[in-house]
């Protein structure tokens, strides 16, 4: 008689022969498929692990973290903050890819990579390539190897695995971009370049070191060192430029150490931000060499806010040397999201109008652990709206509460336009 599936031969022996092979296909095609389902599921697992339910909607997680090359997370901290905001990281994106023109590389376009030798290296092209790997969601984490040889090569201080401070990193990258910059590009100054593609205007570049570049344009600001004789009452100004402002937490918070767990007045970024801008008598270690009198003397001295950056960069000091070690200071400093209000600290405010001085905060980096020699740095940003944890290859959506528990190490703040109700510092 004829089967469905196959037909029965005449025999016993030939019907058990062909039952077996039935099943065994049966088995081979069912394994086939779950193994043809389990690649599916692998092959999608990089995409579901970087989506993310927002407002009860899947939306896609676009954000690259960075491979940690040996206790480089300091590095990473500072890239993922520089990466996110945004006049400054799309400059850099824009910029044409470095040509050598040189032997068999002529004519073509090629990168700056470790088989290229010791004096093949840009700083700048490297920054440029991580900055584009970055928020393209073609992968969860990119290795910055280019660019931490090229780091070697020109900041000597960071060669080696060793911990590194986060907040003296960046002040050395942006500094050597900056001295970068300034040099010859395809036969045209980047300044130049700068000038003409920018949509900053010239009131905004601050000079430090020479020619204007998006580094000063974007950080730079500028400071009014007042220095007066206690003696002869002679008052002497000078203008300091600067990128960053380095802030000392005040020494009647420097014993509390959590947010929760503190008694009386919470340390706030105002606290840290007048201490650094009121007036304070020199001690007898920093006698002002008075011209007038022709000898040191005791005298006071006050900063004050010339002209504020675009993007203001305040470093909280936490670590401080004792006799034999750095200390952390571990304060938690309450600092606000939106509407940082800075005229109070500027030399002239009734000249610079409202949109000038507020700022909402786009980055902070956190140090975690009790030593600058230890511990591990990690990042928060905002991006589009949304705030992001960037801990080296891990990035993970997060909140404005949990960004403002953590105990700040670095805030990055970006100047806006005032709006009505602005919360104000």
């Amino acid at each position: 008689y004829r089967c469905d599936d196959f037909v029965v031969n005449d025999t016993k022996l030939g019907l058990v022969q062909k039952v077996r092979e039935h099943l065994q296909n049966l088995e081979n095609s069912t394994f086939t498929s779950e193994r043809h389902r389990k690649r599916r599921l692998l092959e999608n697992s990089s995409l579901n692990s970087k989506l993310l339910k927002v407002n009860g909607s899947t939306t896609a997680l676009c954000a690259t973290g960075l491979r940690n090359l040996g206790n480089t997370c300091f590095m990473n901290a500072i890239l993922q903050s520089l990466s996110n905001i945004q006049q400054f990281c799309c400059y850099f994106k824009e910029l044409p890819a470095v040509e050598l023109r040189n032997g068999k590389t002529a004519g073509r376009r090629t990168y700056h990579t470790r088989s290229q030798g010791d004096n093949n290296v840009s700083l700048v092209e490297e920054f440029r390539k991580t900055l584009c790997a970055l928020w393209q969601g073609s992968q969860t984490a990119f290795s910055p190897e280019s660019l931490f040889y090229v780091v070697w090569k020109i900041m000597p201080n960071f060669r080696g695995y060793q911990q590194q401070d986060a907040h003296e990193f960046m002040r050395y990258l942006l500094d050597h971009l900056h001295l970068e910059l300034q040099g010859g590009f395809n036969g045209l100054s980047r300044s130049v370049i700068l000038q003409e593609n920018s949509n900053l205007s010239a009131s905004s570049k601050c000079c430090i070191n020479g020619a204007s570049t998006v580094v000063t344009a974007i950080f730079g600001g500028i400071l009014q060192n007042e220095v007066n004789c206690l003696i002869c009452g002679t008052e002497s100004r000078k203008f300091d430029p600067f990128l960053d402002l380095s802030l000392d937490i005040p020494s009647q918070f420097r014993n509390k150490r959590t947010k929760n767990q503190e008694s009386g007045p919470m340390c706030t970024l105002r606290d840290c931000l007048r201490s650094f801008t009121d007036l304070e008598e020199l001690d007898e270690t920093e006698l002002y060499m008075c011209h007038k009198c022709k000898k040191k003397q005791k005298s006071t001295k006050k900063f004050w806010i010339q002209k504020l950056p675009k993007v203001l960069c305040l470093h909280l000091k936490r670590f401080h040397w004792t006799a034999y070690l750095r200390n952390k200071v571990d304060t938690y400093v309450e600092f606000p999201l939106r509407g940082l209000d800075m005229k109070y600290y500027l030399l002239e405010p009734e000249n610079s109008g409202p949109e000038s001085c507020l700022y909402d905060l786009v980055a902070v980096v956190v140090h975690h652990g009790s030593g600058v020699g230890s511990g591990h740095y990690t990042a928060y940003a905002a991006h589009e709206g949304r705030w992001f944890h960037f801990n080296d290859s891990t990035v993970t959506l997060t909140d404005e509460e949990t960004v403002g528990k953590a105990k700040a190490y670095i805030l990055f703040y970006v100047e806006r336009q005032a709006k009505p109700g602005a919360e104000k510092l």
